[in-house]
């Protein structure tokens, strides 16, 4: 006859069993720090969707960290719709972003200087002073709040006042490393 017997069969399940639960830990941090991944890729985009902004409309564009990895690119001076075309030149709101997009609810971002959730852009994609004289972002370093230092991939994005924006990982420190901060 061929087949399984019930013994092979219940071996065979036990050990799937043992390596799953093996692996369980390892798969959970694992996919929590995808998700830090995530949430640093989301405010990444962000700057540079507010730089590339812009430079196209060749006019100051902030972006705005609201808190979580929820963010507002928009222009820093709204103009209206100048050239008939029904479309305002410049909104107050390009595009926004919310943290429950992303399922990053685990991410803390920080940012450098502590406190500050503004950097604004001027037509040349440089960084500029914000108009309400608030301290610009420089540095947004994005950690989880519930894995342990020593399993956390932290990540940095890191933004030039030449508006060059770089994502890091601040554990790297090999020399020539594309990963490691400046």
């Amino acid at each position: 006859m061929r087949g399984f017997t019930l013994i092979e069969l219940m071996v065979t399940i036990a050990i799937f069993a043992l390596l799953l639960f093996l692996a369980l830990p390892n798969y959970q941090t694992w996919i929590q720090n995808t998700q830090l991944r995530t949430a640093a890729e989301a405010i990444l985009n962000g700057v540079q969707l507010a730089r590339a902004e812009a430079v196209r409309r060749n006019t100051t564009v902030r972006i705005q960290l609201l808190g979580g990895t929820t963010w507002t690119v928009g222009c820093d001076v709204p103009v209206g719709d100048n050239d008939g075309d029904g479309v305002d030149d410049c909104p107050a709101v390009i595009q926004t972003r919310a943290t429950e997009e992303g399922g990053t609810t685990s991410a803390t971002p920080a940012t450098t200087p502590g406190g500050a959730t503004t950097l604004t852009f001027n037509g040349l994609g440089r960084v500029i002073p914000n108009t309400d004289a608030s301290p610009s972002i420089t540095q947004v370093d994005v950690d989880s709040n519930t894995l342990s230092a020593t399993d956390s991939r932290e990540l940095r994005i890191t933004i030039a006042s030449g508006g060059a924006v770089k994502m890091c990982d601040p554990q790297v420190i090999a020399a020539g490393d594309p990963r490691a901060c400046p």
